[in-house]
């Protein structure tokens, strides 16, 4: 598959400034984050972008504590924004790093060791069982597709010996792809005090990890049938996506939910000549919120289509 390059295109359309009404915050508690994490508090007003371009009304019932960017990746512009530069906690987003980690860093046809630790993660899991040899491709499947956590456990572990090794090397590829306001602290996605990420930066790894064909091939896969290396045990590994095969043009990406996170999604979607990419944290309602958000990106984006773009004007919410 093809990376994904943004072409910058200008445009001269009149300005809509769109006005949320905040909402509670999803359930779930965390530990105050240290002094120098970089998220903010759950009080702070809410910043919300609409670019120029942008000529259709937007809808105004949108969750102000959301995070999202909606992309126009042909053209490289942002037709949404709310709360894109604000840290949170990112869930089973932090798999895509992880995965970018163990396609650059792993050999994927290895026979991987499942280790007690690893068949012990809990929530959603593939359930092997320590001792089991599964390929590193197998677990990759299982960790983007099902986003199971002993997959992951036993990937990283893997690849880097220990999982503090692995979020070490995750850290150091966030600063190398210049993700200033990321930072992880374990690597499949359990809400922990300094782990968090953004909108924008998810965006740019999403992007970037894209361009991995091999990456760009599971994710858009529905399912995928695991085998351990004696073809004894078979699992089967379905998506966690519910907008893959129901939603045309979806080609991915991933999925996420804990309580502090709340529920978030990363979709891509190629309709036609559009390319689009959705982050979408903390929403309430995942899955009508995507669709509805996506075919208004697909109409914004043709209706700005071979206009200028200039910069996006911003309303505080209170």
């Amino acid at each position: 598959m093809r990376r994904f390059r943004g072409r910058l295109v200008a445009a001269s359309v009149a300005s809509v400034v769109l006005f949320l009404q905040p909402v509670g915050h999803a359930a779930g508690s965390a530990s105050d984050p240290p002094s120098h994490s970089l998220r903010a508090s759950k009080g702070s007003p809410a910043q919300v972008k609409t670019p120029k371009a942008y000529s259709r009304q937007v809808p105004r019932h949108l969750d102000s504590p959301e995070g999202i960017l909606l992309k126009d990746l042909k053209s490289g512009r942002i037709l949404l924004e709310n709360q894109a530069d604000r840290p949170m906690a990112p869930a089973s987003l932090t798999k895509i790093m992880s995965a970018i980690v163990v396609l650059e860093e792993g050999n994927l046809e290895d026979q991987v060791t499942v280790s007690r630790r690893a068949a012990a993660a809990h929530r959603i899991k593939l359930h092997l069982k320590p001792g089991q040899l599964v390929s590193l491709r197998g677990l990759l499947q299982a960790m983007l597709i099902r986003s199971a956590n002993d997959a992951c456990l036993a990937a990283v572990e893997h690849v880097a010996g220990d999982e503090e090794s692995f979020v070490a090397r995750m850290n150091a590829k966030a600063t190398t792809l210049g993700l200033t306001r990321t930072h992880f602290q374990n690597a499949c996605g359990f809400d922990m005090p300094d782990h968090y990420s953004t909108a924008e930066d998810l965006a740019a790894l999403t992007t970037y990890a894209m361009g991995n064909e091999t990456f760009a091939a599971i994710v858009r896969e529905p399912a995928a049938v695991i085998r351990t290396a004696d073809q004894r045990k078979r699992f089967i590994a379905r998506t966690t996506n519910r907008l893959l095969g129901t939603m045309d043009g979806v080609v991915g990406v991933k999925t996420g939910y804990t309580r502090e996170a709340g529920r978030c999604l990363i979709a891509v979607v190629t309709r036609e000549d559009k390319e689009l990419l959705l982050v979408l944290l903390n929403a309430r309602q995942r899955w009508g919120r995507a669709q509805e958000l996506i075919e208004l990106g697909l109409q914004a984006s043709e209706e700005s289509a071979g206009a200028t773009s200039e910069e996006s004007t911003g309303a505080t919410v209170p």
